[in-house]
């Protein structure tokens, strides 16, 4: 029985032993008096079954036919096994089967199909969302077996706004500064420049090294290639400190590694261009139409690309090299050589700023000016001439060099000699070797 139905029991029973009239009684239960004496008469013929609800365990007039479970359960055991009820269900309406998922995960739970998880709890501060698009943007990769288990793992990067839920996804071999790069570059592509990004501290994001000398005078934090690409645009990098902390991504990971590994299971896309493929093709967008949700200030916070700016400038590695006297700098083991064509030609012992584009592309620059050169596939080396063996003189043993330096250390060595009864010129000690 239900809390509702004992309750009606007490207050019968005091009605049946004449503590309370009928009247009396349907006042306390909220009940009119015709219906407080029907529910008083079937208590007294039938006892406590007299006050249970006629409905219960009978099957209800809206139920689907059994032929309809039957073939949506026939359905999910042969193609969607190990699918969610809310995935299922909307895979089985695609072929014509239409069921509110409750329905599909009660049958699943009554086949045993499906035992759902159990919610650990854990208290975690609520943080509530950025107002507009693009004030926040988070960033992380999930790396994952997407293509099965015989398949070596992959990194899906996912792009999700705060404000909105709103995804952009790319999928590599790995998480890589190349492939945040291309990531960002897209988003930019489609939204603008957003104001700050939410990263963990993976290297990519965070450089694990000291500041330079030139750092600490000026004051600046030490960039990675990622991190400087992101300074010129005006991006700013917020690094969390748990993976809680950036909930909406990782929440976004468990939607990809639902959704999307079914569908690639689907399709049996077994590489990742047709992964990429797939993601650009209308997965991502039909997930934002089905998930995001406005944002609370409809202003958007990105900013255009200005004029003049060249995202292929700005995601590419930089680094200083020095001009040989010849004018030729070496950079990864090639050698450049800088023509004599250039308005600005840099003098030799000067640095020169060496970008590495994302398609490999290589420019020099001095002085915010471009400069022309032409690569070597080798430096000649200047041949090394052997040096002649050092000459080295010993003078005879009657050489100047071998006597007195002056007069007085002369007189010395003569009263030594005659004091041991020898001469001068054949003492085996004297002289300066």
């Amino acid at each position: 029985m239900s809390g509702k139905e004992r309750l009606r029991k007490v207050i019968l029973e005091g009605v049946k032993e004449g503590r309370l009239t009928i009247r009396e009684a349907s006042a306390r239960l909220s009940i009119s008096y015709r219906q407080g004496k029907r529910i008083y008469t079937r208590y007294l013929r039938e006892g406590d079954e007299g006050l249970m609800h006629r409905g219960r365990g009978r099957p209800s007039n809206r139920a689907k036919p059994a032929a309809v479970q039957e073939k949506a359960i026939a359905r999910y055991r042969e193609r969607y096994q190990g699918f969610g009820p809310t995935l299922a269900c909307e895979k089985l309406a695609e072929e014509g089967v239409v069921l509110h998922h409750e329905t599909l995960r009660r049958w699943l739970i009554q086949e045993q199909l499906w035992a759902g998880s159990s919610l650990k709890v854990k208290h975690r501060s609520y943080r509530e969302r950025k107002a507009r698009f693009g004030e926040l943007v988070q960033l992380d990769g999930s790396l994952h077996r997407w293509f099965g288990t015989d398949h070596p793992e992959a990194c899906l990067l996912n792009m999700v706004d705060d404000a909105t839920g709103r995804t952009l996804s790319w999928m590599t071999e790995h998480e890589s500064t190349e492939a945040g790069m291309r990531l960002l570059w897209r988003w930019i592509e489609h939204f603008g420049v957003p104001l700050a990004l939410y990263t963990d501290k993976h290297t990519i994001y965070l450089s694990p090294r000291e500041p330079t000398l030139e750092e600490a005078l000026a004051g600046e934090e030490p960039l990675t290639v990622f991190g400087l690409a992101c300074h010129k645009l005006g991006i700013r990098i917020i690094t969390a400190h748990s993976p809680q902390a950036k909930g909406r991504v990782e929440r976004k990971h468990g939607v990809f590694q639902d959704r999307f590994q079914k569908e690639l299971a689907l399709r049996e896309i077994k590489t990742i261009p047709a992964a990429n493929a797939l993601l650009q093709n209308g997965f991502v967008e039909n997930l934002n139409r089905r998930f995001a949700v406005p944002p609370a200030d409809p202003a958007d916070a990105h900013r255009p690309i200005a004029a003049g700016e060249n995202l292929a400038g700005i995601f590419c590695r930089e680094e200083k090299r020095c001009v040989q006297n010849d004018f030729t700098l070496r950079h990864n083991n090639r050698w450049y050589q800088i023509t004599h064509d250039n308005r600005l030609l840099p003098k030799p012992k000067s640095r020169v700023m060496v970008r590495t584009l994302l398609d490999g592309t290589v420019q020099l620059w001095f002085k915010n000016q471009r400069l022309n050169f032409v690569p070597r596939n080798e430096k000649r080396q200047p041949v090394a001439v052997p040096k002649k063996p050092r000459y080295v003189y010993h003078p005879p043993r009657n050489h100047p060099w071998h006597g007195p330096a002056n007069s007085q250390i002369a007189a010395q060595w003569r009263r030594e000699d005659q004091e041991q009864k020898g001469t001068f010129l054949t003492s085996p000690t004297r002289g300066h070797f």
